[in-house]
């Protein structure tokens, strides 16, 4: 990844500069800074030469980085909705998780994203800017280097990612569209259930009834929040839970899963500053019950 700024002000520091022009963290910073990245006009220079007006600064993020912890798996599919220099998007299918664990050590979709880079020669660490259930399909974002996942959870932060999701609920919803604002905590007795909560963090979701059934939903859902089985708690909480999830309502002869795929989102994209919008269709499994 290459970076130009042309100096604008001769009493800047190169540290001001990437802070206030790129939003680098302290950390990035010094990582640059070791690995020699930091360039004016094309003479590598250390972070506190002094910049003067005009001077073109250059940051060269090329270091190698191990993700060695991570085992590559070359069965582990890897569906590419989007890829440039800075980003891997994938369509995650339902059933894999998303990060390394002990139950999914070698078979997680990280593990299929290690075998993909090393496949094209790229040495970075995995870095996954959002997250699915295991049992959740659709859009997951991987940043290639540390600077893009930084500004891309900045702007998940200020809420600049729109993140959009169909589900498959049990019943009919009586009002066909609405906003549930209800705090979601961790349930006392679990570590993994959530509940909602007065004493949990503010939540909220956006619905939209697209279609209805003799006893389901098709519901389109935007998140405004990012709790934890956020979807899934507030669809209970109305008490349309959806359809296969064993979680929060109850397993289903239909479909041997929760019923949700993300499968909108959209941000601007943190080199080109254009807005990307990365769509997914539904996985075979959702189009059956539909």
């Amino acid at each position: 990844m290459e970076l130009n700024y042309i100096v604008k002000k001769s009493d800047l520091s190169i540290k001001q500069i990437l802070k206030n022009e790129f939003y680098m963290s302290e950390k990035f910073i010094i990582k640059l800074k070791r690995n020699m990245c930091i360039f004016v006009n094309n003479v590598s220079v250390n972070i506190d030469f002094p910049v003067v007006e005009h001077d073109c600064l250059t940051i060269k993020e090329n270091f190698v980085e191990s993700s060695s912890g991570i085992i590559p798996n070359s069965s582990i599919p890897v569906n590419i909705l989007f890829e440039d220099e800075f980003l891997l998007i994938l369509d995650k299918p339902a059933g894999i998780a998303i990060h390394p664990s002990m139950l999914h050590y070698d078979n997680s979709l990280s593990n299929g994203v290690q075998y993909y880079y090393n496949s094209i020669g790229l040495r970075k660490k995995i870095r996954p800017v959002n997250r699915l259930d295991k049992d959740t399909s659709g859009i997951v974002i991987f940043a290639k280097n540390e600077y893009i996942q930084e500004c891309l959870i900045r702007q998940m932060s200020k809420d600049l990612f729109i993140k959009k999701y169909i589900a498959i609920l049990d019943g009919i919803l009586e009002k066909k569209s609405g906003t549930i604002k209800a705090p979601i905590s961790r349930k006392s007795d679990s570590i993994i259930e959530r509940c909602v909560s007065q004493n949990g963090d503010m939540a909220i979701t956006h619905y939209k009834v697209l279609a209805e059934f003799k006893n389901y939903s098709e519901v389109e859902f935007q998140l405004e929040t990012g709790r934890t089985h956020q979807i899934r708690v507030h669809s209970k909480y109305i008490n349309h839970p959806i359809l296969g999830d064993s979680l929060y309502g109850n397993s289903s002869n239909l479909i041997n899963r929760q019923a949700l795929h993300a499968y909108y989102i959209s941000f601007i994209h943190p080199i080109t500053k254009q807005v990307k919008e990365i769509f997914c269709e539904l996985p075979q499994d959702m189009k059956k019950l539909l």
